[in-house]
């Protein structure tokens, strides 16, 4: 049992955890690709000899990118390792040579960032595209290094410590199309502030367009990404989870939307966009990052690391373990508000439900366990908490014994009838509970 860490646990009342992390890390996504893109778009117009145009956008790239972007990216790494310390554990513990370098080209790029903002107008045309071309390529190289680690969670194999992973190319093209496409929509929100005559934004617009036609190639890009994954993840995307279904289609649906009017609208019809357009588009990118992402993350389960480690933060190793030893008998940290609890079972219960359940359920906020299994029988629970993994493919297996799974089953009960301060439990013999534990196994 010296082998399984057990961390401090930060409750979020009824945010269920994995919408805490998924929110900030949905929003840090969007401003660091938006800032990866905006990068390569500002060395794309200064080449083109649009210094106006870019001064003014850097501006913008700098407050949002580099101090929003900044501040949620702390957020994100805070969080993080209170929900799910162990795997971050293991991230850094195998990547950590390749997390530092990440972090010197996210440093090269925020100074040669802010030196653009201090000196640009001042700099000649060569010094100018120089100091854009390291702050793009240093932006790039961040994504380069992230890519890597982020990919190989979902397939943990390849070449050289698996980095090059089987999801990686596919992965980093799409993501630095998607880039380009975030930093080309703000650029036509950005040009419609400028006081320049309409006929000359235009042009502008017509430009920035084309920088984002490389969605051209995202269907091809996520074609390929799903021919790679393992089949069992594909499968939760392609039908097995309606959620993760529907956020496929959402993703893909704003995605076409938004290539559709950029490809038709403005780069075959040469239509003009206002600001309010483009900022229209510009949300429903977020749209798209956020659906994306959602998949991106869903498609792990049960693992947050695949083969490696469960969304529990319990090895294959471990689950043997504990369905010897039981989920609690290890766990130091002692319940909030212990003494509401009218028994000890009840308080076995709600250890286990904080050590096998709520990284993804809460008792009775988001994803509420009460609500999900509401209409099921108290064997029917006791059934299909012994053989998790069976009664839903994307959850890991139990780790615990039958008196775990009682004493879960009698929180539920509990929580069901309004929490009473008196409660009786129902006396049930545990064999049955054991004998499916057993045939339903560890993996």
């Amino acid at each position: 049992m010296e082998s399984i860490p057990f961390y401090p646990v930060n409750d979020f009342g009824p945010l269920m955890k994995g919408m805490v992390i998924g929110g900030i890390g949905i929003l840090h996504v969007f401003l660091a690709q938006f800032a990866i893109g905006g990068g390569l778009l500002l060395l794309y117009f200064e080449r083109g000899k649009e210094r106006s145009f870019v001064d003014g956008y850097f501006q913008y790239l700098v407050l949002v990118s580099f101090v929003l972007g900044a501040l949620t990216g702390v957020a994100v790494w805070f969080v993080t390792i209170q929900i799910g310390a162990r795997t971050i554990g293991l991230m850094i513990d195998r990547f950590h040579w390749l997390w530092a370098t990440e972090w010197v080209c996210f440093a090269v790029e925020v100074v040669a960032g802010y030196a653009f903002v201090r000196t640009g107008t001042r700099l000649s045309d060569r010094a100018r595209t120089r100091l854009l071309a390291l702050y793009a390529a240093a932006a790039w190289a961040s994504l380069f290094w992230i890519n890597g680690i982020l990919s190989w969670q979902l397939t943990p194999d390849g070449a050289w410590a698996g980095f090059f992973n089987a999801s990686f190319w596919p992965s980093l093209i799409f993501r630095t199309i998607v880039a380009m496409t975030l930093a080309s929509l703000a650029a036509c929100v950005v040009i419609n502030t400028l006081d320049i005559e309409r006929a000359r934004r235009a042009a502008l617009i017509r430009r920035a367009a084309w920088f984002a036609a490389p969605m051209l190639a995202m269907p091809l890009l996520a074609l390929w990404y799903f021919a790679v994954i393992p089949a069992d993840s594909r499968s939760w995307l392609l039908g097995g989870s309606i959620a993760m279904t529907m956020f496929v289609a959402i993703a893909a649906g704003a995605s076409l939307l938004i290539g559709g009017y950029v490809v038709i609208g403005l780069l075959v019809k040469r239509l003009y966009i206002n600001g309010a357009t483009a900022t229209l588009l510009l949300a429903l990118a977020f749209g798209a990052t956020a659906a994306g992402e959602f998949v991106r993350e869903g498609a792990r389960k049960p693992y947050t690391i695949r083969g490696a480690l469960y969304s529990t933060s319990l090895t294959p190793a471990d689950v043997a373990e504990l369905r010897r030893t039981g989920a609690t008998a290890a766990d130091p940290y002692p319940l909030r508000d212990a003494a509401r609890y009218p028994s000890d079972q009840l308080r076995r219960g709600a250890q286990v439900h904080r050590a096998l359940c709520d990284a993804c359920h809460t008792i009775n906020g988001a994803n509420s366990i009460i609500e999900l299994t509401r209409t099921w029988t108290d064997d029917q629970l006791r059934l299909n908490i012994a053989k998790l993994q069976h009664t839903k493919g994307f959850m890991p297996p139990f780790a615990g014994n039958a008196e775990d799974v009682e004493a879960l089953v009698q929180l539920v009960r509990w929580e069901r009838a309004g929490r009473p301060s008196r409660f009786i439990a129902e006396t049930t013999d545990l064999a049955p509970i054991q004998q499916w534990l057993d045939e339903a196994g560890t993996r």
